[in-house]
């Protein structure tokens, strides 16, 4: 078999429909949509959520999400950005409020333009904004508040500095490396400084 290229994704209005035997059927892209992703505070939605919102803030959000690239997000700089996400409060039945913790394990980067794995197992952006949804108020978080959030930015070569192949970090210790502190409107600012932070 020959080789295959990557696809040309195209962005979706939601309006495309399901068909069958060339039948437009009474189901859309947008239901679907509505169908997967309606909960914005479980685990894996939330964290696309905070990369679309990092997205927004530093730059062009008019693209599509790269699934599988070494980072989340590049700026318009070419400051390659990796974003965590944590909640105190999740979609199942809570005893007690979800201690935070964020992943930061180093890993083998894959480039989408190259398709190349890199061969040497790093923290492949320039820096990380951990994303927090602090609103602590199970009958009123909304993720989509994003007076509700909180933002930790911090230049990865600190990170390796401080913690070397450590795979997860805590809220405390993320604090005591003295990230950058801010909300929505602060993050494309602290993005920029933390990527001209020596470590």
């Amino acid at each position: 078999m020959k080789e295959l290229a990557a696809l040309e994704v195209k962005r979706k209005t939601g309006e495309e429909p399901f068909v069958v035997s060339g039948q437009k059927l009474p189901i859309d892209l947008s239901a679907f949509w509505q169908w997967s992703s309606s909960d914005l505070v479980g685990n894996a939605l939330r964290g696309l959520v905070a990369e679309y919102i990092v997205t927004s803030a530093v730059g062009d959000n008019s693209g599509i999400r790269q699934e599988w690239d070494a980072y989340d997000v590049i700026t318009p700089e070419g400051i390659k950005v990796e974003v965590k996400s944590a909640a105190y409060i999740q979609s199942w039945a809570q005893s007690e409020f979800s201690s935070i913790q964020f992943s930061i394990r180093p890993t083998y980067g894959w480039e989408a333009s190259s398709n190349a794995i890199s061969t040497k197992k790093a923290r492949q952006s320039d820096v990380y904004v951990f994303c927090l949804l602090k609103h602590k108020e199970q009958e009123s978080i909304n993720p989509l508040n994003l007076d509700q959030w909180q933002f930790f930015v911090i230049a990865t070569k600190k990170l390796n500095h401080t913690l070397g192949t450590q795979k997860t970090i805590s809220l405390s210790r993320l604090k005591e490396l003295n990230p950058i502190d801010v909300s929505f409107g602060g993050i494309s600012e602290a993005v920029n400084q933390a990527a001209n932070i020596n470590s």
